[in-house]
């Protein structure tokens, strides 16, 4: 790059001026819609998180939906059978896949369903080279078949901590007295766990929901990262390694806002759910 183009590139993007300068003009722009120019993608910034964004929010609504139906199911099987050897053998089985790197889980699952028995596709969203040949019921099988390995990466690592999260809260209610006259009143133990043990260990899985609501658009870097699946999370790696400052600034942004929205999400759930939060 001449020093030439490299002085009229500064000059067009404001790098010239002062630091403070720059910092009031970019929060200028923040406020009325523009997040700045992708250098590494020649577009705005905007309008590659408007591409990325559906995708990661594809990916990540269905993991979340199903690892907290999947998870939720397995905890509450695991402090009903407590102390039996399936609840030991599910216990186990949820710790070692929790403790799994995401990233090593998906290049095992790669390798084995890709390469070794090869019946899902390595990577990206779509077929490439067809999809766009395809009738409307052979894209959306093609779509699917391209979601199945990164979703499933996913929905194990966090089926796995929801599971230990709500085994722990269901374990701490099952002692409680108004659990004891239930059972006492003759209730079978179905619905003492799932009407009234349940409704009351809901708290801590809130909080695990607010927590796990920024990830919506964060999405799990390393996982995209390893099925090359085109959203939030490898837009920001691939933004970081070609050094594309607006880029990572407007992701960082708004992985903030889905963190304060989370925690207010959380916090409105606490009184729909527990009755003497919402009184106070």
């Amino acid at each position: 790059i001449t020093e030439e183009l490299r002085s009229r590139w500064r000059a067009q993007f404001g790098y010239d001026r002062p630091l403070l300068e720059q910092y009031g003009r970019y929060l200028a722009s923040v406020a009325s819609g523009q997040l700045g120019y992708s250098h590494s993608l020649h577009v705005p910034v905007r309008n590659a998180l408007a591409d990325a964004v559906p995708r990661t929010l594809l990916l990540m609504v269905t993991a979340l939906a199903l690892s907290f139906a999947l998870g939720t199911w397995l905890g509450v099987f695991e402090a009903r059978h407590q102390g039996s050897t399936r609840a030991r053998v599910s216990n186990g089985a949820s710790l070692l896949v929790y403790s799994l790197p995401d990233f090593w889980l998906a290049l095992m699952l790669l390798l084995t369903f890709a390469y070794w028995i090869p019946i899902l596709p390595a990577g990206g969203m779509v077929d490439v080279v067809v999809h766009d040949y395809m009738s409307f019921g052979r894209a959306v099988a093609d779509r699917l078949r391209h979601l199945i390995l990164p979703l499933a990466t996913l929905t194990l690592v966090a089926t796995a901590l929801v599971a230990r999260f709500q085994r722990a809260a269901l374990l701490d209610v099952l002692p409680s007295d108004y659990v004891r006259t239930a059972r006492a009143k003759g209730v079978d133990e179905r619905t003492v766990v799932g009407r009234h043990a349940l409704s009351n260990a809901l708290l801590p899985m809130i909080t695990l929901a607010g927590l796990a609501f920024p990830a919506l658009l964060g999405g799990a870097v390393f996982v995209e990262k390893v099925f090359a699946w085109p959203g939030m999370g490898l837009l920001v790696t691939n933004a970081i390694g070609a050094r594309d400052y607006p880029l990572v600034l407007a992701s960082v942004l708004v992985g903030a806002i889905m963190v304060v929205v989370g925690s207010l999400l959380a916090d409105l759930a606490y009184g729909v759910a527990d009755p003497r939060i919402r009184v106070r």
